[in-house]
């Protein structure tokens, strides 16, 4: 499990909603980090400079919901 990760469940809110589960309908989710890969950045070995989004993982059917960084939507 990496450092970022959530051990449990937990409900969530994005910009003061709670989040449902787009394909279940559940309200807990884990929370992990996402690379977003760019294929310049991969063709040189420096996927590390990439943005990283927020990753909210269903816990009961386990779908990712993908959340941009701030930066990543300017």
């Amino acid at each position: 499990m990496s450092l970022f990760a959530t051990k449990e469940a937990l409900p969530v809110e994005i910009v003061g909603l709670r989040l449902h589960c787009e394909i279940c309908k559940h309200e807990r989710f884990f929370d992990r980090k996402g690379q977003l890969n760019t294929a310049v950045a991969s063709l040189f070995n420096l996927d590390w400079f990439d943005a990283t989004a927020r990753c909210l993982v269903c816990a009961n059917c386990g779908y990712v919901h993908w959340f941009l960084p701030q930066t990543a939507r300017e």
